[in-house]
């Protein structure tokens, strides 16, 4: 199973600088865009405050289609972040959006997962859903990028990554989690596809 794991960096402090009301209309609009923004089929498990938890079962997509799909996703989250500062304007704090807010994109394949069905909602379990959401605490030292797991990356041929990563370089990491040990993973800078 793909998991897919879109979130809102800066949240924390644009909620804690930012009016409430403000805030309230700007996260659901964010949130709303990345869900809107999906071209390959990730079903959506849960909105969790600040992030997106999508999966998608079957076949994988080509890993340029996945690349693709976010690189896609980040453009329309600062299309509608700027928007949003435009709609805005007359509130406090509105120019903070797009300095504050940002995306980063987790990545992460696993046969360690299960779907259980609560009320209407499918909720995933599993080890490898816990993976994904550690992968969200790492050391990469910038706040908008694409972290792919090291389970993701073999379902793939590492040359078509480096031919598809077109606007930066690929970095290499890892980060030893309590219960699960080294987890390693390459990330993509998406920041320079602002002014693509």
């Amino acid at each position: 199973m793909l998991i897919c794991i879109p979130d809102i960096s800066g949240f924390t402090k644009f909620m804690s600088e930012s009016d409430s009301e403000l805030s309230s209309k700007v996260i659901p609009s964010l949130l709303n865009k990345i869900i809107y923004s999906n071209e390959i089929g990730l079903r959506v498990s849960e909105i969790e405050g600040d992030a997106v938890l999508f999966y998608k079962t079957g076949k994988l997509p080509t890993l340029s289609s996945l690349l693709n799909q976010c690189a896609f996703l980040y453009k329309q989250f600062y299309k509608e972040l700027n928007l949003l500062k435009d709609k805005h304007v007359k509130e406090v704090g509105s120019y903070k959006i797009p300095k504050t807010l940002g995306l980063k994109i987790i990545l992460h394949f696993g046969k360690e997962v299960e779907t259980v069905q609560i009320g209407k909602h499918i909720k995933l379990m599993g080890e490898d859903v816990i993976i994904a959401h550690k992968l969200l605490k790492n050391k990469v030292q910038k706040d908008e990028y694409i972290l792919l797991s090291e389970s993701l990356l073999k379902q793939y041929d590492l040359n078509e990554l480096e031919n598809e990563v077109y606007w930066t370089s690929l970095k290499k990491g890892e980060n030893i989690y309590e219960h699960l040990g080294e987890i390693n993973y390459t990330y993509i800078d998406l920041v320079p596809l602002v002014n693509l």
